[in-house]
């Protein structure tokens, strides 16, 4: 699943620890990658369910405890 005009966080700069993911547009679906490591897994979300994932973690309901 190719990956092209990948976007990343403009907060990715600011982190400390570089958390960063990379989300692209793809045939049907949005992509999203770890931006540490272009090779590895990618997970591919539906627009509507990507919607849902942002805006849960923008509610903080994947915050780590």
């Amino acid at each position: 699943m190719p990956m092209t005009r990948r976007r990343k966080s403009s907060r990715s700069a600011m982190s400390d620890n570089m958390n960063c993911v990379e989300v692209a547009a793809a045939p049907r679906n949005i992509v999203v990658r770890d931006s540490k490591d272009s090779a590895g897994p990618r997970i591919a979300l539906p627009s509507a369910g990507f919607r849902t994932l942002v805006d849960a973690v923008k509610r903080g309901e994947h915050d780590l405890a």
